[in-house]
């Protein structure tokens, strides 16, 4: 997470200031002291910036928000920037990821089926660089892994498709050229077109097949989606190429669960989790070759309607927020992957997205969707506890959908 503005200042400036007010009166002197110390700590205490898109429409273009917040590095406060929001650049933005460098976020507005780039500035600030269509129809989830970035659509792009008609859904990848979505190199399939259809081999038409979330190993990734005919989950695995993937495992997808939500995979890359919301838990797998294996113990129990998770940098420590409850159920990894629950902490209400400040590892956040706001917590780094952050919750904009986050030079005087 991140706090306050950042406004670069000089140490050397400050002592400066100070000799040169020797003549003043000792009162007019100490209140000057105080000031250029405040000065010099305000500009260098922002850890992280969050971006948080919100779904309702707003404006004359109905376009979603993305509320840029600082995070204070001491106190884990979430504010504003003064120029936030920034408009999402379509409706209805539901998922977010950002390039290595940290240079570019990526926003999927679901109701026009897009994906547009957006320049980070030194200030957190957002800057509308080019906008790429989905290969099909209402985008839900999206990675960036290396070079490229992977959309999950809801729909593959067929003529008959459509809510009233639905279909299954599809994945479809791009490598990033100068941050950019290469499409005069985006992956191509066997068949000769930009996407693969969620299918499973020998299964009747009827199914349909709707992903929910994506997870990057680095040379995998993995979609979480349920047969909403069978009422059944399952991860496809697919193995990146320099411009295809590959279906794992044949083609064939692990079962997982009955309605899975959200999909993460852990620092490592040797085990992907799965959140059930139907069935209020987590399901945990190894990644063995180009197979995953459920490991011992799981499903691990959550609270109702799990609806995101986050583990830490260091692979020790892993949350679930749990939306019909408002809670965060938190959990220790233990060797092999295995998950021990050891707490519970209240957010506002319906969270849907979680994440953990890249800076410092120190902070965690939740976007909670009826509630329109972002919940800030500090983490122990010994027992995994979660404390409010200060001022906790912070106000969004209505319907927070989404969050990612880039960190920002702390330098503390």
């Amino acid at each position: 997470m991140k706090f306050t503005k950042s406004d670069q200042h000089n140490p050397a400036t400050g002592f400066s200031r100070w000799r040169g007010l020797l003549l003043v009166s000792a009162a007019s002197l100490g209140v000057a002291s105080v000031l250029t110390a405040c000065e010099q700590v305000s500009g260098t205490l922002t850890a992280d910036f969050v971006y948080v898109t919100s779904a309702l429409a707003a404006g004359s273009n109905q376009y979603g928000q993305i509320d840029v917040f600082e995070v204070n590095a001491q106190s884990g406060r979430m504010r504003q920037i003064p120029t936030s929001p920034f408009p999402s650049g379509g409706r209805n933005p539901v998922a977010e990821a950002v390039n290595p460098d940290n240079s570019t976020l990526y926003v999927v507005n679901r109701d026009d089926n897009t994906i547009v780039q957006f320049a980070i500035g030194s200030d957190g600030k957002l800057y509308p660089q080019n906008t790429v269509n989905t290969p099909g129809i209402f985008p839900v989830a999206t990675a960036v892994s290396g070079g490229n970035l992977f959309v999950a659509d809801t729909y593959e792009p067929l003529p008959t498709c459509s809510p009233a008609a639905p279909c299954t859904g599809s994945v479809a990848g791009w490598p990033l050229k100068n941050d950019a979505l290469d499409s005069e190199n985006q992956f191509v399939s066997a068949n000769n077109s930009h996407y693969w259809p969620l299918t499973i081999p020998g299964a009747t038409t009827s199914d349909i097949i709707a992903p929910v979330g994506i997870a990057a190993t680095g040379s995998n990734i993995y979609v979480a989606a349920y047969d909403s005919t069978a009422n059944t989950g399952y991860v496809f695995g697919f193995a990146v190429g320099s411009s295809s993937l590959t279906p794992l495992n044949g083609g064939v997808p692990t079962p997982a669960g009955i309605h899975p939500s959200a999909i993460v995979a852990d620092p490592s890359g040797a085990y992907v989790y799965v959140t059930d919301s139907s069935r209020g838990d987590v399901l945990g797998f190894t990644i063995s070759g180009s197979a995953l294996t459920q490991i011992g113990g799981s499903p691990f129990a959550s609270g109702n309607s799990p609806s995101a998770m986050v583990i830490d940098s260091t692979g020790k420590l892993a949350y679930v927020a749990n939306a019909v409850d408002s809670t965060i159920q938190g959990y220790e990894i233990g060797s092999g992957g295995a998950l021990t629950s050891f707490a519970t902490f209240a957010t506002d209400t319906q969270p849907v997205a979680i994440g953990i400040d890249p800076n410092l590892n120190q902070y965690l956040y939740t976007a909670n969707f009826l509630a329109n706001t972002v919940s800030g917590f500090r983490i122990d780094s010994t027992t995994g506890s979660l404390v409010n952050s200060q001022f906790s919750p912070s106000a969004a904009n209505a319907n927070p959908t989404a969050v990612a986050a880039i960190p920002h030079k702390v330098t503390v005087h």
